[in-house]
């Protein structure tokens, strides 16, 4: 039995979920949605499925081609009106990261997906990996947890809009980190120091290298570090990552499985397969769809680690120290404020404790089907 979705957005990681949706066992590609209907028509050329509908209006050609799901592909600046349109047309939604453009935008979509009662998943597919789940694994067996390093250095050569970003390393990249720390430490942020930089020979406008120092839930320190503009000695695309613990540390160079030296010694633990990338992000949601239990991203889970961005790019614009929980309440008043839809504004209104609605600190276990 294979589940009927309609794809938003056509363009290039759009075209990633297409070949990913034809290509998976239990999902069915109803349509194509996108606001240049020509640009849904080549892709689908492309992939050579000239039979499959497209349209301009996700709700819309949902109803029309009978669909149980949308996956959301569109720009950051789309994620809220497209997200929110399908939840209270009675679709759950499976949507590309970030969740939102912004944490207040991001708890909007949180408490319609309250409202609606239907599920919203965030896509952070680089916790979908084998290497990582092992990582996660070995950090369960280390003790008490003191630090986890993050180093990234890359060169890439974008051009279009990274180049012109105010924070293009921060805003498009580190969040895949960011996730990937809470998950292996299963900790939540609870302050951080940022600072940017753009070296003199950067081809960004925009601040291209950044080290940040976040606390944690339970007083492990996670320290990022890294830029889009060092060419030589590269890391891989994950990074490399190292993690000291009371009993001994591991090491993920980002490309093969991790390795850990612990005293006293301990075998390898097994893990599930999480699946790779998006595919695994699209297993994951299609197959907790009509059940109670929650994929890994989904939304309440997702939204802090949005939050480590904005929250370090405040410290970075203003050299302090920032705490998340004061980002968390300004960005709480804002979706009140800015919130258009009553129920949605209501729900906003009902949290008193933010930490708790999003009721994911402290997490030890990953929930994979």
């Amino acid at each position: 039995m294979t589940i009927p979705v309609v794809l938003v957005g056509a363009g290039g990681m759009g075209r990633n979920w297409l070949d990913t949706i034809v290509a998976h066992a239990e999902a069915e590609l109803a349509a194509v949605v996108d606001l240049n209907v020509e640009t849904a028509r080549r892709a689908l050329a492309e992939a050579g499925l000239h039979e499959v509908p497209v349209g301009t209006d996700a709700v819309q050609t949902a109803q029309q081609v009978g669909a149980e799901a949308i996956v959301n592909v569109t720009v950051p600046q789309a994620h809220h009106p497209v997200t929110t349109a399908a939840l209270f047309a009675g679709y759950p939604v499976l949507g590309e990261k970030p969740v939102a453009e912004s944490v207040s935008r991001a708890l909007s979509l949180v408490a319609a997906s309250e409202v609606t009662e239907q599920r919203f998943m965030v896509s952070q597919s680089r916790r979908y990996n084998d290497q990582v789940f092992a990582f996660w694994e070995q950090a369960r067996t280390l003790g008490d947890l003191a630090v986890l390093t993050t180093e990234f250095f890359k060169a890439p050569h974008f051009g279009g809009f990274r180049e012109v970003m105010d924070h293009p390393l921060l805003l498009d990249m580190a969040i895949h980190a960011f996730d990937s720390a809470r998950f292996v430490l299963g900790a939540e942020p609870v302050a951080v120091y940022c600072e940017e930089h753009n070296p003199s020979w950067s081809w960004y406008n925009g601040n291209a290298a950044t080290s940040a120092i976040f606390e944690m839930t339970g007083q492990a320190r996670y320290v990022y570090s890294g830029s889009w503009c060092s060419p030589g000695l590269e890391t891989s695309w994950n990074g490399q990552w190292r993690l000291s613990g009371e009993y001994g540390s591991a090491y993920w160079d980002g490309e093969s499985m991790p390795v850990m030296e612990r005293d006293p010694a301990v075998p390898p633990a097994a893990h599930a397969d999480p699946g790779e990338g998006i595919n695994g992000a699209l297993t994951s949601f299609l197959q907790t769809l009509y059940q109670p239990h929650p994929p890994m991203g989904e939304v309440h889970e997702n939204v802090m680690s949005l939050v480590m961005v904005e929250a370090a790019i405040e410290s970075a614009e203003r050299g302090a120290r920032v705490w998340v929980d004061e980002v968390l309440e300004r960005a709480h008043q804002q979706a009140i404020a800015e919130e258009t839809h009553p129920q949605v504004r209501e729900q906003l209104k009902s949290w008193t404790d933010l930490r708790k609605v999003l009721g994911q600190a402290g997490r030890t276990s990953p929930i994979l089907h």
